[in-house]
């Protein structure tokens, strides 16, 4: 099997455009909550998201091309823009079907089905749009990257709820370390801060409604947590076969080793420790390594009572006596849940915190949950020589996700 390696990065999030925003956001505990505008939301009992703002489409692609777009699509063409500048990658024809396109999107273009939906009823079927399709469905966003740059290998856009970006890099791995492409861009897209999707989420009862104080409304871990933020964004890899980017010169920025998913078969909603036991017992024997040599974890941690819980459970059944040890947090103390993005977008924290050795916090732990019992960074990052990074995502349907980064050696 291949080794493979990251050579690019994009991010669109509540901090804005670009890895660095996002990553100084993070080591610095900064929230990237705050009240939607966007929509009139007076009648919700939730009024607070991790909004994208100033974002400009346009910048990244024309803006013909960007009016047929969703937003999360638009999500995924900037970032996929800046992972691959970042690259150095040049898509030429020689190399193109080896060049593979994964992005996932947990829901996809609800935005645009709620306005199309609006126009049916308002003005009638002849005045739905003929680009509606194919705004909505959710593998757009890895056609469209992959049209944008003439990438004409391995091509899909997995869905499995909040595990998608995880899944989507991890299957991206498995397809380079095979043989079955060289080059691939994947990661997570979702744009889902609507009005319907915000009244759904609220009438499961699953959402923070701490509206006075949106930077302190999630609060993975912490007793008083009393449910998940929605935020939006995108996060991308370009992840290559290792001795294909040392042919070109590209600037290697750590390496994926380790890959699990698993299924609870248990409930549409709630976790089971044991799913998410399996998914990381399975990441660290595809890494071949120890559980002790991983330094840190970057959590699900949702700020849900049942799943912060349950993810801390698994944590401990896996490592055993090193679970006090290894440092646990989770950056949606500051981003909120970005949903089918949120693999993609951690994925890139752990890849800071091995180059840049440090680890960020979980922000908004004042008294830890008695049930949750594990290092959980509170409030301020934490500097540590780091090698291995593991990442967990786990979504509805019961899809369970893990990945582990190790820090690039020759």
């Amino acid at each position: 099997m291949r080794r493979v390696v990251i050579t690019g990065m994009g991010v669109v999030s509540p901090y804005g455009v670009g890895v660095d925003p996002f990553w100084q956001g993070l080591v610095h505990g900064e929230s990237g909550i705050r009240t939607i505008e966007h929509f009139d939301v007076s009648e919700y009992p939730t009024k607070i998201a991790g909004v994208v703002q100033d974002f400009n489409p346009d910048e990244f692609i024309d803006r013909k091309e960007s009016r047929r777009m969703d937003r999360f699509t638009q999500f995924a063409v900037a970032a996929a823009t800046l992972a691959v500048k970042q690259s150095g990658l040049q898509i030429t024809q020689d190399i193109a079907p080896r060049v593979g396109v994964y992005i996932g999107s947990g829901i996809g273009g609800l935005a645009t089905l709620e306005d199309q939906h609006r126009t049916l009823l308002e003005r009638g079927p002849k005045r739905v749009s003929p680009f509606f399709v194919p705004m909505m469905i959710g593998d757009m966003a890895s056609g469209q990257v992959s049209i944008l740059f003439g990438a004409q290998g391995p091509n899909s856009a997995p869905v499995s709820a909040c595990a998608t970006g995880s899944n989507s890099i991890g299957d991206a791995f498995k397809i380079i370390a095979r043989g079955a492409a060289d080059v691939m861009i994947c990661g997570g897209a979702e744009a889902t801060v609507t009005p319907l999707a915000l009244a759904g989420f609220c009438s499961a009862r699953a959402l923070s409604e701490r509206n006075d104080d949106p930077a302190r409304a999630s609060r993975p871990f912490d007793a008083d947590r009393d449910g998940f933020v929605m935020s939006e964004g995108s996060g991308i890899l370009v992840i290559e076969d290792l001795e294909f980017a040392k042919a070109r010169g590209a600037h290697i920025l750590a390496e994926i080793v380790g890959y699990g998913m698993s299924g609870d078969a248990y409930h549409l909603v709630q976790p089971a420790p044991e799913g998410a036991m399996r998914a990381m017992k399975a990441a660290i024997l595809d890494a071949k390594i120890e559980p002790q040599q991983i330094g840190y974890i970057n959590a699900h941690g949702t700020s849900t009572i049942i799943g912060d819980r349950s993810e801390s459970k698994a944590i401990e059944a896996i490592f055993g006596e090193w679970a006090k040890s290894v440092a646990v947090s989770s950056t949606k103390s500051m981003t909120g849940h970005l949903l089918g993005a949120a693999g993609g977008v951690e994925a890139v924290a752990c890849v800071q915190a091995l180059r840049e050795g440090i680890m960020p916090p979980t922000i908004n732990l004042e008294t830890t949950d008695p049930e949750c019992d594990l290092d959980y960074v509170p409030n301020q990052a934490r500097r540590k020589s780091l090698e291995y990074a593991m990442s967990n995502s786990f979504g509805f349907g019961g899809h369970n996700a893990t990945l582990i980064f190790k820090r690039y050696e020759e």
